[in-house]
């Protein structure tokens, strides 16, 4: 538009300046200090050309912008229709194949419902009840899909109806049991305990017997590491009062005093009486913020309802012990504790927590108080400071693979959280993946490295005689793969992992 503006106001004042010129050329020739072969008209008529020749030009550039204008106009119109179209079509599909996927359904349905009846009055393809073997009848009984019906409503579960019956039988080492052993489809289970749990008499009263053995079982091994089998069951008690509140909050339920009576709260509260000394044991920088027993402590409070009998301020001193579990936002909300959250971020701030601190800060709006891009920066520094160079060596080579294990780690976790809250525009990751690539090809060298210094076993010649002693020309002590540069700079041709003001130095890779 500017350029536009500029040529016609020159084609505008093309006028005045030929009154200019032919006010000097009347000057010049009063003067007669000069003869002149050209006349004034002559130079106003081929003036006045250039002048129309130039309007005419600008006019059909005009015009041509113009069309070009519509044409584009016109090109996003018909890209908009075709993409309606398309959107459109899928829909369309969509809507068929669920048809046709209901309507499979249905048939498969049906077909188990009324098998085809034989002259002699039996079922085809299957045999009587008295014929038919009773592991056949198990496995049809669980792989099958049923609608379990109890004394006061119909449960519908799909996959797994041994759920329904383990709840109506109200027996809680066998659900144990039965989740333990189905652990690969934990997914699909947690989906459908809520409903097998309407089944129970006493929904609320089965999850808290499933917490018998949330301690007795523990054994301490030598090595200081718990026993996978008690990690199992713990995971299982939270996924259990996890899948109780599910129940509790569903819109078909009557109320919640309906399936927790003072009773169960009497007995849940005795639990978490006798649960609570053993957490003050506990180490915060051990748990490194993915405690079970601190996790099932504050579930069984929100869970059944009894948070009010605690401290507020002792429960949110526990909740660093959680803070990298995914359902910590969730259980704070239910707990109350959302007016503490801010001190809870504190605490994780300063204990080099940053990234558990900014996924709290999003999840509680306090991104104001607690600037994310800052902390994550902060976190990096001091992964820097953790990951410092060590002495060169061979016997330096294990140290060195756990620092950079440590800095990748880092990396990966800043780059996670830059992702999951969209901070790319003010913390770009290209530095940071740059660098993580750097990391990993290191990591695949040093391994390779590593596999050819092993020596290789000999192979018996042919005629049953044994290769003699194999002679290398490679040192014991050679560099397998050529030494990076002592200083990473990440200059403005890499990146830079904190922004203006840091450089971040890498450690030595040997």
């Amino acid at each position: 538009m500017e350029d536009t503006f500029s040529v016609v106001t020159l084609i505008d004042s093309t006028t005045s300046k030929i009154q200019q010129l032919q006010k000097a050329f009347a000057e010049l020739e009063s003067h007669r200090a000069i003869t002149l072969n050209l006349k004034w008209k002559e130079l106003e008529e081929h003036f006045h050309g250039l002048e129309k020749s130039l309007k005419r030009r600008f006019h059909e550039l005009e015009d041509q912008e113009k069309e070009y204008e519509n044409k584009t106009i016109e090109a996003q119109k018909l890209l908009e229709k075709r993409a309606a179209a398309v959107v459109a079509k899928e829909q369309a599909s969509l809507e068929r194949l669920q048809e046709k996927r209901d309507a499979a359904i249905f048939a498969i349905a049906n077909a188990r419902e009324k098998p085809a009846i034989v002259p002699d009055g039996t079922q085809c393809g299957a045999p009587s009840t008295e014929e038919k073997p009773k592991d056949d009848m198990a496995a049809e009984s669980n792989s099958e899909d049923i609608k379990v019906s109890s004394e006061s409503e119909d449960v519908e579960v799909k996959s797994y109806p041994q759920l329904v019956i383990l709840c109506e039988a109200m027996d809680s080492k066998g659900l144990h049991t039965f989740i333990s052993d189905n652990r690969k489809n934990l997914a699909a289970i947690r989906e459908e305990i809520p409903l097998a749990l309407k089944a129970a008499a006493n929904p609320a009263r089965l999850v808290l017997d499933s917490l018998e053995g949330f301690y007795q079982m523990e054994v301490p091994n030598l090595d200081g590491k718990k026993d996978s089998n008690l990690l199992g069951l713990r995971r299982t008690c939270i996924m259990l009062m996890e899948c109780l509140s599910t129940l509790l909050t569903s819109q078909d339920l009557v109320s919640v005093p309906d399936v927790i009576s003072e009773d169960v709260k009497k007995q849940a509260k005795a639990i978490a009486e006798e649960w609570k000394p053993k957490l003050d044991a506990l180490d915060l920088d051990a748990s490194n913020g993915n405690s079970l027993e601190a996790h099932a402590f504050l579930q069984l409070l929100a869970t059944f309802g009894i948070a009010s009998d605690f401290n507020e301020e002792q429960l949110s001193r526990l909740i660093p012990m959680v803070s990298r579990r995914r359902q910590t936002a969730d259980l704070c909300r239910s707990l109350g504790l959302s007016e503490k959250m801010p001190g809870v971020v504190e605490v994780l701030v300063h204990s080099g927590r940053q990234i558990d601190a900014v996924n709290l800060a999003f999840a509680f709006e306090l991104t104001e108080q607690f600037s994310p891009v800052p902390l994550l920066k902060s976190y990096l520094k001091e992964a820097r400071k953790t990951s410092t160079p060590v002495k060169t060596g061979n016997s330096s080579s294990t140290a060195q693979n756990e620092v950079n294990d440590r800095e990748l780690t880092s990396l990966k976790a800043v780059i996670k959280c830059i992702e999951e809250h969209k901070l790319e525009q003010q913390f770009p990751v290209d530095p940071l993946q740059k660098r993580v690539l750097l990391l990993e090809k290191a990591k695949a060298d040093k391994k390779r490295a590593t596999e050819a210094a092993k020596p290789q076993p000999k192979r018996p010649r042919a005629n049953g005689v044994g290769y003699g002693p194999r002679i290398t020309n490679t040192a014991t002590d050679k560099t397998f793969y050529p030494r990076v540069t002592d200083s990473y700079n990440l200059s403005p041709s890499h990146g830079n992992y904190f922004g203006n003001g840091y450089q971040y130095q890498a450690p030595y890779l040997h």
